[in-house]
């Protein structure tokens, strides 16, 4: 098989530096240099460290891990977007890479002007753009907004141009990050079907997703990260089960320090914990048994009469969504809430039967997005008597545990 991507000891390191006051002394200077001689100031941090791989070409390798694992720094390194501080990568072919989708556009031009500019950026000609064009307005659905500014574009059609005009530039190699995380679930099997196609025409495909149903729709290959170092790399099976044992949460975490976090941030979570009926915080829930999710929060100012809307999404470790709880679909109005304090979902006889299941969150106010967090937490579901019976149904017939009765006659 002929080697598409090659990696020797790839490695990228950063150098954190330590924050400086806007106004100092020149005593404060001067100690300054002298820890910055000594390396008592300045930190280092390896994104990704003495990486070393091979794929042929036509594969399709699925990277997983953590957040924070080296994923997305790997995927840049490979991209030439960032340069390697150690080793080298070798690549053969055209690449197309779908890493920030969108970030080439711009707000002012029109959804028509942006697939011509981002298209020539990508690498496309104009009469390559010109001959595509009609089929990248019809994947992305937005044919009838297609002259006007995308600024007016809502978040999910702006992102749908951006990743109809990536994928469709001829290229042998395919690079992709989180990308079939955007738009409703109609557009992502849209994206899975159009990666799939990729994968059977023969191109090479490095996806990164935390998605594992997708990984395993059409991904050959697997490989897993973790702090920046590559731990495992085998058949994608193997690879997923791995990765989901080794995702194992406490019952309560830290949300403040997250960095792969969206939204305008003055409302940001700050933690999670999983509580028992008289308030103690448990590390699993049973089924059946009568939960509570705390999520702690901060404001960057005073939030008056606003009201918050909190949201949180219960997925399967596949990426597919079991359950939404909202404080606005139940009516229950969080207003005059303080600067810093908490809320509460509480969630009575937990219906999921025994398995891992990944909680996403979201947080609004006045309809936009304040804090966006995937993936914040791993809540593990054990056997419960949630009939009375000491019975559950088998995890591969039912996902939920559903209170019903039985009559005859």
């Amino acid at each position: 098989m002929t080697t598409a991507i090659r990696a020797e000891g790839l490695g990228k390191r950063y150098v954190v530096t330590a924050a400086r006051a806007p106004y100092r002394t020149l005593r404060e200077d001067i100690a300054g240099l002298w820890r910055r001689g000594r390396g008592g100031a300045d930190s280092e941090i390896w994104a990704v460290r003495d990486v070393s791989f091979e794929l042929g070409a036509g594969q399709a390798l699925g990277i997983v891990g953590r957040n924070g694992a080296g994923k997305s720094t790997l995927l840049k390194l490979l991209s030439r977007v960032t340069e390697p501080t150690a080793g080298r990568a070798e690549l053969r072919g055209r690449v197309a890479s779908l890493l920030e989708v969108g970030s080439g556009f711009h707000p002012e031009l029109t959804g028509r002007e942006n697939v011509f500019l981002n298209g020539t950026i990508l690498g496309m000609t104009r009469s390559e753009i010109r001959r595509k064009f009609d089929t990248i307005v019809e994947f992305a659905e937005v044919a009838s907004f297609i002259d006007m500014p995308v600024k007016r574009y809502s978040s999910g059609m702006y992102l749908r141009l951006a990743f109809a005009v990536a994928a469709h530039l001829e290229a042998e190699i395919l690079v992709i990050d989180e990308t079939l995380a955007v738009g409703d679930v109609a557009f992502q099997r849209k994206c899975i079907e159009q990666m799939k196609e990729a994968a059977g025409s023969g191109r090479t495909i490095l996806f990164v997703s935390h998605n594992m149903a997708a990984v395993e729709s059409f991904c050959t290959v697997a490989c897993r990260l973790g702090e920046g170092r590559l731990l495992d790399w085998g058949p994608v099976p193997d690879i997923v089960t791995r990765y989901l044992a080794d995702s194992a949460s406490t019952g309560n975490v830290a949300l403040g320090d997250r960095k792969d976090r969206r939204g305008e941030g003055f409302v940001r979570l700050t933690g999670l914990a999983l509580e028992g009926p008289g308030g103690e915080t448990l590390a699993v829930a049973q089924c059946g048994q009568d939960v509570a999710i705390r999520l702690d929060y901060e404001c960057a100012g005073e939030l008056g009469s606003d009201s918050l809307l909190f949201a949180i999404g219960v997925n399967s470790l596949h990426g597919q969504r079991m359950f939404l709880c909202s404080n606005d679909l139940v009516g229950a109005r969080l207003a005059g809430l303080p600067r810093r304090g908490a809320v509460r979902c509480t969630i009575p006889k937990v219906p999921l039967t025994p398995a891992v299941y990944s909680l996403s969150l979201i947080v609004r106010r006045k309809g936009v997005i304040e804090d966006w967090l995937l993936d914040a937490f791993l809540l593990t579901v054990e056997p419960g008597d949630f009939f009375g019976t000491g019975r559950l149904p088998d995890e591969t017939q039912s996902g939920f545990v559903v209170p019903h009765g039985w009559t005859a006659g």
